[in-house]
């Protein structure tokens, strides 16, 4: 008995000793990144363009939505460039961002110094594609290398048919629901062809809402019909700016650089980092603990349940 006891013991000072080694790495690297923060804020405190990452899957807009919010109201910023390195993400979210988007930029007024909005523009990154794109689109301009990856303009729901599996293996799933078509696209069993119609019906519903959106900024631009382009193709940064749906080859300091010209804006050129406000302390390293888990876990969610996406 005084075995077992010596042993949970010994395996409860271990886990303890790791969760201390563990807080104080977490404690460190924040300490070391949040006084790089500082070092680089200090370099562009006077930079009048304002850079908005959107980094990774988007399964939600509030992060970038807030942001977007702090560089519209912050007096010395002049111009906003969205800098974009996704491969797509939910539908819903998307959305979000790119309606906030088309709000900031559609009240810049040049001819009026008390305007509220900022002119947004797009630079894009090492991939922009799908619900990437898609924010690109919503900007005036979108600038990308020539090896940028993007376009796959489509929708896609991924679903899972694991009947045989659960067949094989004698397992039964017994759904209780209230509604016909509440379990559509259930991994225990195949969809009808009425469900399979449904699914399509509104993917091509979403479809064109995606399609309508790119035209709203760039019908004018575009090389080819919208619908030519948006079979999810994948293009490079050059294919794109040939095809007009990208306008310039660049990378973000020549963007800047040439925003910086086009609105004549005075003294030298600097980029101005918009970055959520981080605090110091245990609870908040709790926290952004938590909220990187969590990306994780819903990034991974695009890949393992039916959802609604502008990717691949």
């Amino acid at each position: 008995m005084q075995t077992k006891n010596r042993a949970v013991i010994g395996i409860l000072l271990m886990v303890f000793l790791f969760f201390i080694i563990l807080m104080v790495f977490a404690t460190y690297t924040v300490k070391v990144f949040n006084d790089e923060s500082k070092v680089f804020g200090s370099q562009n405190k006077k930079g009048q363009i304002a850079v908005v990452e959107v980094t990774g899957a988007i399964m939600s807009a509030k992060n970038t939505v807030e942001l977007l919010e702090r560089a519209e109201k912050d007096t010395t910023v002049k111009a906003i460039i969205l800098r974009i390195n996704s491969p797509g993400g939910a539908v819903g979210p998307t959305q979000e961002i790119y309606e906030e988007i088309r709000r900031i930029d559609e009240a810049y007024d040049p001819e009026d110094k008390e305007s509220k909005g900022k002119p947004i523009y797009a630079s894009f990154d090492a991939i922009a594609a799908s619900g990437g794109y898609y924010l690109g689109a919503a900007t005036r301009r979108i600038y990308a290398s020539a090896g940028t990856l993007t376009g796959s303009i489509g929708v896609i729901m991924n679903f899972t048919d694991l009947s045989k599996v659960y067949e094989y293996f004698k397992v039964k799933q017994v759904p209780v629901k209230a509604g016909k078509y509440k379990d559509i696209g259930s991994p225990h069993r195949s969809m009808t062809n009425e469900e399979t119609d449904i699914m399509n019906k509104m993917i091509k519903v979403v479809h064109r809402q995606f399609m309508r959106d790119i035209e709203a900024t760039r019908k004018d631009k575009l090389k080819k019909e919208i619908i030519d382009l948006a079979q999810g193709q994948i293009f490079s940064g050059e294919e794109a700016r040939d095809l007009g749906l990208v306008d310039e080859l660049g990378g973000l300091w020549k963007a800047g650089r040439a925003i910086h010209k086009e609105l004549n804006l005075e003294g030298d050129f600097a980029l101005k980092y918009i970055k959520k406000k981080k605090k110091s302390g245990i609870w908040d390293l709790v926290d952004n603990l938590d909220e990187a888990t969590t990306n994780i876990r819903l990034s991974t969610m695009v890949d393992y349940m039916p959802m609604l996406i502008f990717g691949k």
